[in-house]
């Protein structure tokens, strides 16, 4: 800004040299800061605050643009309709739904929260679950990856501590052998260190080229059907269990009529996914047992007498143990890869009395927290990968996790591809090899031949580029698609149908009481539209909006400092009260169990 002062004291009332100099508006908006100070200092700043209030905390919102109609739903009539350009930024936001903490804080603990009573109530019941769950045997299962090499690791025998998330016991040594010193490649094979609980070395393997990339991005791949053969095998173990018992089949009737019969137990399970520090997956699942009713085929009641908790058990360490398969052939490896559980497979039965020692809210928080994590544990927070974007982060001379990465590169290669447009058999012509001048509808090319020469080169790409799916030739192309992933392309949560509500319905519900709190205050300006009168209402006026996507993110970095500051200082204000509170009670910090909002 140029100074307005006088450059020599004035004697006269003239306007002297120095008052002429203009006055430059300051441009400060070029920062977060300033950009937030902007925003914060026009007039429609609160009205600003209350339009984005529904997506404050997301790192990404999503902008949508378009129209909303207020429609008589009894005659059709619209009554009132608005643009989205009369709007604070001509956009409504929407959160971004994210369920990785790692990408967006705000959604995932959202998203934490509503697994956590999702899991909850299949266990003590509740959100439209019957109470009786709470008497049906469960149990909490770990299935672990078998070993594709030795790697560091922290192994404490005997626990001390309180609270494992600040474990400070002593640990064991890593790998202390006295019998070998070498491996074949010339590294130690042996360590004697006692790593600390956030050592960057725990799970990096003691030797990388012994160490089987390849074998791990399979498994990886190929763990879901593996979680798939075991649920079907455990089942199979309680069929035959009830049979030997004299536990008639129930009888059901299906959809068509028909009366098919059915084993009187079955398996209700949710389980979550973790990508461990070396980069392999294991599940923790939570097991529970219920009957069949015949009449009402998707009730949950009670298994037969009977079955309790020492049956579920054998039946999960069973399928554990018998369940093996190996892979279709791949031409690095003709005989396929074999696909096992490890060695360590723990089963602990669940109180849901809170006696024992595995209670429903420990096992429902420490499920909801590995439900919100992926690749964090190894290091790798890559979003997917491309040809382009592959070599940034493949190397099969690099690092642990790089070799992964081009482990699933490599092996999801195409193995066969459709025959080349070129290759491809035509119609007999008149003219072999040429039809009548034609005119190309995509790039609109002049041409003779029966397939344009300037889009041959892309439709074929196109077709080799194509998503592979499950029923194709190829089973390992998912590798390529996933390899961001390190090989692991299946839901990082999943449950049997009955064994608990959905997330829509936690959804819903959380929108029909927001809409309800709305309704009761008022300090709102009436007439705006809101995010939740998008639902389906049981009145007589619906809002319908047709309405498209318009970008990703917020306009500013000004706007995203302040609505993310806000909704972080939320959060901590939230987990600080949680964790006074379970002091004051004298229970196990809240931020080892997530509590419901």
């Amino acid at each position: 800004m140029a100074s307005t002062l006088d450059l020599t004291p004035r004697t006269t009332l003239a306007r002297g040299v120095g008052s002429n100099a203009d006055t430059i508006t300051p441009v400060y908006d070029y920062t977060a800061e300033g950009s937030a100070f902007a925003r914060a200092t026009k007039p429609d700043y609160f009205g600003w605050l209350e339009h984005v209030r529904a997506a404050a905390g997301c790192t990404r919102p999503i902008r949508l643009a378009g129209s909303l109609y207020t429609v008589d739903s009894s005659t059709g009539r619209v009554l009132d309709q608005r643009h989205t350009d009369a709007m604070p930024d001509a956009a409504i936001y929407t959160a971004c739904g994210n369920r990785r903490s790692r990408v967006c804080p705000s959604c995932a603990q959202t998203y934490q929260r509503d697994a956590f009573q999702l899991l909850r109530a299949g266990l003590v019941g509740g959100k439209g679950v019957p109470d009786s769950v709470a008497s049906h045997p469960a149990v909490f299962a770990t299935f672990t990856a078998p070993s594709f090499g030795t790697v560091h690791a922290r192994v404490v025998k005997w626990h001390t501590c309180r609270n494992r998330r600040r474990c400070d016991c002593r640990a064991e040594p890593c790998h202390a052998r006295r019998d070998t010193g070498l491996c074949e490649h010339g590294r130690p094979a042996v360590c004697w260190a006692r790593h600390e609980a956030g050592d960057t070395v725990l799970g990096q393997p003691l030797c990388l080229d012994c160490y089987d990339h390849d074998h791990q991005v399979v498994w990886n791949i190929f763990s879901g059907e593996l979680w798939h053969r075991t649920k079907q095998a455990a089942e199979r173990w309680l069929a035959t269990l009830a049979r030997r018992r004299g536990i008639p089949r129930v009888d059901v009737v299906t959809a068509s009529g028909n009366i098919r019969k059915v084993p009187p137990v079955r398996l209700s399970p949710g389980k979550v996914a973790e990508l461990q520090a070396r980069g392999a997956v294991h599940f923790h699942a939570i097991a529970r047992l219920d009957g069949v009713d015949g009449q009402d085929p998707d009730a949950v009641v009670p298994p037969p007498a009977g079955f309790g908790v020492d049956e579920l058990v054998d039946a999960l360490r069973h399928a554990a143990r018998h369940v093996a398969f190996h892979t279709p052939t791949h031409p690095d490896r003709p005989e396929g890869w074999p696909i096992t559980w490890g060695e360590q497979v723990d089963l602990e039965p669940i109180a849901t009395d809170g006696t024992g020692e595995v209670t429903d809210g420990m096992v429902a928080g420490y499920l909801a927290k590995y439900a919100t994590k992926s690749t964090e544990a190894t290091g790798h927070t890559s979003t997917r990968l491309t040809a382009d974007t592959i070599g940034d982060y493949a190397d099969p001379d690099g690092d642990h996790t790089a070799r992964l990465i081009d482990a699933c590169w490599r092996i999801g290669r195409p193995t066969s591809t459709p025959v080349p447009l070129t290759e491809r058999p035509r119609d007999h012509r008149p003219t072999p090899g040429f039809v009548d001048r034609w005119e190309c509808p995509d790039c609109g090319t002049h041409t003779r031949y029966a397939a344009c020469p300037v889009c041959v080169a892309q439709r074929q790409a196109a077709l080799d580029s194509e998503p592979t799916k499950p029923a194709t030739a190829n089973p390992y192309a998912r590798l390529r698609r996933w390899a961001h992933m390190l090989g692991y392309g299946g839901h990082f949560l999943t449950k049997g149908r009955r064994y608990s509500v959905t997330f829509q319905l936690l959804r819903d519900t959380r929108v029909s009481f927001r809409r309800h709190e709305h309704d009761h205050q008022g300090d709102e300006e009436p007439g705006s539209p809101r995010a939740v009168d998008h639902l389906d209402r049981d009145d007589t006026t619906l809002i319908v909006g047709t309405l498209t996507f318009a970008g990703v993110g917020w306009h500013t970095t000004g706007d995203a400092l302040l609505a993310n500051t806000a909704a972080a200082l939320a959060r901590e204000r939230r987990t600080t009260g949680r964790e006074e509170l379970a002091h004051e009670l004298s229970t196990t910090p809240a931020g080892t169990v997530p509590v419901a909002a």
